[in-house]
């Protein structure tokens, strides 16, 4: 069975968080057309904070997931901190004490990551929020691993997933949070939050899939 290192492996997180910083002006400029346009900078502030936390630690995965959990809860404005922050915190705790992550422990975690952001939360899929991405990601992982995919391909089919959840709150009206004010108006734009979340889950799997033994 595929499995890595939970080891050692903080540098996955440097690299979630090199690309939300690089997509800063990415993710404002969509929530600009719907919402307060403060999601990049207020992402990027974050993240950016948390990677130069971690930078030259020698952290495992679950303790660099909390790191950046601390930070986006604690220490950043806006609606999404405390929802990536207590998804993250999630992930930190499910994977505590663990030495190998193998297909069965990621979905575990991508499932306590979903259950912490519904327990502060009401939205659902088909709501146009980060939620669109993260359940079909999290079903086409589960749906590839039970028709017995390799860990590798799990993971692929969990990008593909995200992506194309992401893409679908094109056709979504707003029904969540401040753009949910504009109604019909919301439709044809991209949710800022459902667009982070695939760049955060499309990063994780191609850095896991690095270090697959």
């Amino acid at each position: 069975m595929q499995t890595f290192k939970n080891a050692s492996a903080a540098p996955i997180v440097l690299l979630i968080a090199e690309r939300i910083v690089e997509n800063r002006a990415y993710l404002s400029e969509i929530d600009g057309k719907i919402g307060d346009g403060d999601h990049g900078v207020n992402m990027a502030k974050g993240f950016g904070m948390a990677a130069d936390r971690l930078k030259g630690e020698d952290k495992t995965l679950g303790e660099a997931f909390d790191v950046l959990g601390s930070v986006l809860m604690n220490e950043i404005g806006g609606s999404m901190g405390p929802l990536y922050g207590v998804m993250f915190t999630e992930f930190s705790e499910k994977l505590d004490g663990c030495e190998d992550i193998d297909p069965r422990t990621f979905s575990a975690m991508l499932h306590s990551g979903l259950e912490g952001i519904q327990s502060i939360g009401s939205a659902k899929v088909g709501d146009k929020t980060l939620i669109d991405a993260l359940v079909p990601a999290i079903e086409a992982f589960d749906a590839a691993i039970a028709s017995g995919d390799m860990f590798e391909s799990a993971l692929d089919k969990l990008v593909i997933a995200a992506e194309t959840g992401r893409d679908s709150t094109l056709n979504l009206v707003a029904k969540i949070g401040r753009s949910s004010r504009l109604g019909e108006r919301s439709l044809g734009v991209l949710d800022a939050g459902a667009t982070s979340c695939a760049i955060i889950l499309k990063e994780l799997s191609v850095a896991a899939k690095g270090r697959l033994q």
